[in-house]
């Protein structure tokens, strides 16, 4: 993907695009390494943007897991059908998780890897979208999402921070990320 083509996503949507340019692959490293990849049967990609935690997530999927992603950009959606031709990827938004599930016939799953720009959501999108995923992700699941250390200046970014308290039983933070524009970390929590 070109840059341009994410610089004109991120500013017709900048509610929807978090970021300036894509995530790394380092990123992607660290977001993926943390999932119990063995046990993980059933994934879920939030916010895939250009396909760069796609990859990876294909990369480590077991041969037998079921996985899709939603993507709410048509644009996005379309370079990472062309990026993983193999990967399932529903326009639509996570708050229709339950529905999007019933229709790949999973009733829970194991994992969520996310790419939301969290920070630049209203109180009341971060409920319904993290309500929505509790409804699918299994007890003892695994939800990974990750955050630009500048988006901690954002309230949002505080309020989200101290929903995942409230939502998961277990929650870490990774070490940073240097080696992406900007600088991030990883949110490793468990239900």
């Amino acid at each position: 993907m070109s840059a341009t083509t994410f610089l004109k996503t991120f500013f017709s949507h900048p509610g929807q695009v978090g970021a300036i340019a894509p995530s790394s692959r380092y990123l992607a490293r660290e977001m993926v390494n943390w999932i119990d990849w063995q046990n993980a049967k059933g994934v879920i990609e939030y916010g895939p943007g250009t396909g760069v935690f796609t990859s990876a997530i294909l990369d480590s999927l077991q041969p037998n897991a079921s996985f899709f992603a939603i993507e709410r950009s048509p644009e996005l959606a379309n370079i990472v059908r062309k990026r993983c031709p193999q990967a399932t990827v529903y326009e639509d938004t996570v708050e229709n998780v339950v529905q999007l599930c019933e229709r790949e016939g999973l009733q829970s799953v194991d994992a969520i890897l996310c790419g939301l720009p969290w920070a630049s959501f209203p109180e009341p999108l971060q409920e319904a979208c993290l309500d929505a995923m509790m409804k699918v992700l299994k007890p003892g699941g695994q939800f990974v999402s990750f955050a630009y250390w500048q988006g901690l200046l954002l309230p949002a970014a505080h309020r989200f921070r101290r929903k995942l308290d409230n939502y998961f039983s277990d929650v870490h933070q990774s070490r940073t990320v240097w080696a992406n524009l900007p600088p991030a970390f990883v949110y490793r929590c468990t239900h």
